[in-house]
Formats: structure tokens, C-alpha cells, sequence
């Protein structure tokens, strides 16, 4: 529940910010990213080896790198509201 809370309020505070930042120019974007490959997901998916459990998807964290970088390059009348990048293969809105 603490993590479904935190997601709706980033998710509303990226709105406000965009809402009022428009008439200053300001652009806001929020990025998802779903199982990057980090060390915490590598010992999270190590562990459910152990156990005999199926590890989760994951992907290279320079897929989740690549799509900061997108956002962060875009011209100034240019934004990406919200982007999701996930492993293709990570159950999430009928997947898996």
C-alpha cells in the first residue's frame, strides 16, 4: 500500500508541476522503469533461484538509462509526460 500511495502522489505532483510550471516554460516528465537490472533486483531474483521460485524479468539498466536520456534531450517545446520502461516480459497489465 506505502508504494501504490508514493506512486499516485509522484504521479500528481508531476501534473501540478506541469500544470503550473506551463506558463514559465517549465516541462515536467515522469519515467516508470520496471526490473532494471540493478545489484538489489540481481540479489532479489538470486534469492527466488534459491528458494526454487521464478526469478522476475528483468532488463539492462541502460534501457532505463537510455530513456532519461531521451527525455532529458528533448528541445524545449518538446516533453514526454510519462514513459514506462519495463522488461517485455515483466507481468504488468495482462502480462506474464
Amino acid at each position: 500500500m506505502t508504494y501504490t500511495a508514493t506512486k499516485h502522489g509522484i504521479t500528481g505532483l508531476t501534473r501540478t508541476i506541469s500544470l503550473d510550471g506551463r506558463p514559465f516554460g517549465i516541462a515536467c516528465g515522469q519515467i516508470d522503469i520496471g526490473n532494471a537490472e540493478t545489484p538489489m533486483v540481481a540479489d532479489l531474483k538470486a534469492r527466488a533461484v534459491a528458494a526454487g521460485q521464478v526469478p522476475p524479468q528483468t532488463m539492462d539498466v541502460a534501457n532505463a538509462a537510455q530513456g532519461v536520456l531521451h527525455m532529458a534531450t528533448l528541445p524545449p517545446e518538446a516533453n514526454v509526460q510519462f514513459m514506462t520502461v519495463m522488461a517485455t516480459k515483466m507481468p504488468y497489465i495482462g502480462r506474464g
